[in-house]
């Protein structure tokens, strides 16, 4: 079994890793993360209480930290589990032809299983991004009952992020999309979120909590935006949005308002510190618009405006942000999120680099650091949470601890690079949240996933039965997204 922080008197228990062959530090001052060699780790309860060389105090537990690396654990600034695991196998290779590539507006809303699959999908992505070592995750949907039971056996540390929106989009040709918004709706549903926002940030546990904000920038009112972001100013929280998402919506909001997406924002008073955007792909100078009357870039540079990168999903797009090191070398500061399955951050900071580099067309445009960076510290400071992303004393001890035996890791000149494009959550061993082991030996130690596999297959076949009802021109399910390859029939 894992590890408590605590004993069976309820003292605080003291726990050193020591020799450790890496340890991926936090300089404090150079801001950066830093590589120790054959150095100890120490943590008392949930507190990192030493890191470097030769811990002298005593500890109830100690471990052999030869032939490991520890790291800090993941922050998922942007994620969607309660429904994206039911995708598995279906949305790979589809995007819409006629709608900007984008399968937001013509297939996810097919595809999407049933709220009743929303706890089964979510233990699903828990499992997979323990075990790629995230030891954080905001969660955006909209608040479903019982969210917080959705998280409580699993151990993960999670900002479940409200979302809110006046309606849907549809599209009803393939060619075009249209929006069913409801203002009123909106303005409660906005409410709404923020009180489940509130009541989150109230568990005992103190790994849970809530923040909200609009879903998307052309499915919410300006009032809903302002609103939002005014209330999460009262409580020292940033909003997120969706925006410059899709070439639709980089539409949609120039029809609407003559001004691109991030225009808009800030012409309403929404573009700064306190906004994070998710994806932010889709700027007046992305190769793809052609949109020389905006200065987007800029604006997002002096705005102190946030990004929430998900590269993976877009890549299997054709899409991708032009550039993660253009972004981080303006200042602008970048998280990542997994937003769509695999739920592997992993998987989402090799991808951020490569994407990177074949946009821009050299190796120079995504270097590795700044991936993992995104996916530490930068992520920990966009949710305000200075605490985590970062080995370092004083911080919670949310940590990974790594297999330098793993023959992907090895050679090991620079085991950050050997994780990253070799050897991927295979390395993963152990993971701690909070002080308390979550993940022994790649499995999972507080909550079993069978049974969600199982619902998670029926939601999926649901989805199949029912797929014309849904679809605009009533294909059926081997039409939307045919296999790879066709099935023989005997």
């Amino acid at each position: 079994m894992g590890q408590d922080m605590n004993n069976d008197q309820g003292q605080v228990t003291t726990t050193v890793i020591r020799n450790c062959d890496w340890i991926v530090a936090w300089d404090a001052a150079t801001s950066s993360h830093v590589y120790l060699e054959n150095a100890d780790f120490a943590f008392a309860g949930n507190e990192i209480i030493h890191v470097g060389p030769g811990y002298p105090g005593t500890a109830e537990v100690e471990q052999d930290g030869r032939g490991v690396m520890l790291m800090p654990g993941f922050v998922n600034i942007h994620s969607h589990p309660g429904h994206e695991p039911g995708w598995k196998g279906m949305l790979e290779e589809l995007g819409s032809r006629r709608l900007g590539q984008s399968s937001l507006y013509e297939f996810m809303p097919v595809f999407n299983i049933g709220p009743k699959y929303a706890r089964h999908a979510c233990r699903v992505a828990i499992s997979e991004l323990l075990r790629s070592g995230v030891t954080t995750i905001c969660d955006l949907a909209a608040p479903r009952e019982d969210w917080v039971g959705d998280y409580e056996p699993t151990g993960i540390r999670a900002v479940l992020w409200a979302m809110h929106r006046s309606g849907a989009w549809r599209t009803r040709n393939g060619h075009s999309v249209e929006y069913d918004l409801d203002t009123e709706r909106g303005d409660r549903l906005m409410l709404e979120a923020i009180k489940v926002a509130d009541d989150a940030s109230k568990h005992p546990s103190g790994l849970i909590s809530g923040y909200f904000g609009p879903a998307q920038i052309d499915t919410c009112t300006e009032g809903q935006i302002m609103g939002a972001l005014e209330a999460a100013r009262e409580r020292g929280q940033p909003i997120q949005i969706h925006a410059a998402q899709s070439i639709v919506e980089f539409q949609e909001i120039v029809r609407r308002t003559g001004c691109t997406p991030i225009e808009w924002l800030e012409k309403i008073g929404a573009l700064g510190p306190d906004t994070v955007i998710g994806h932010c792909i889709f700027l007046n100078d992305h190769p793809w618009l052609h949109w020389p009357q905006g200065n987007d870039f800029q604006r997002l540079v002096e705005s102190g405006a946030q990004v929430a990168h998900c590269p993976v999903v877009f890549a299997r797009r054709g899409i991708a942000l032009n550039t993660l090191a253009r972004y981080v070398d303006a200042g602008i500061p970048v998280g990542i999120g997994t937003d769509s399955f695999p739920h592997n951050m992993l998987d989402e900071l090799r991808m951020a680099c490569y994407a990177g580099r074949i946009v821009a067309g050299s190796f120079t445009a995504a270097p590795t650091s700044y991936a993992f960076s995104a996916a530490t510290h930068v992520g920990a400071d966009i949710i305000r949470r200075p605490d985590l992303g970062r080995l370092a004393v004083g911080c919670k001890a949310d940590f990974s601890i790594v297999d330098m035996g793993n023959p992907y890791m090895q050679p090991d000149y620079d085991p950050i690079r050997s994780i990253v494009y070799s050897a991927n959550d295979r390395a993963i061993r152990d993971v701690y949240v909070d002080g308390r082991q979550v993940v022994a030996n790649g499995q999972l130690l507080h909550f079993d996933i069978g049974n969600d596999i199982e619902m998670l297959r029926q939601g999926q076949r649901d989805v199949i039965k029912t797929a014309a009802e849904r679809d605009w021109a009533g294909r059926q399910i081997e039409e939307l997204t045919p296999r790879v390859y066709a099935i023989k029939k005997s």
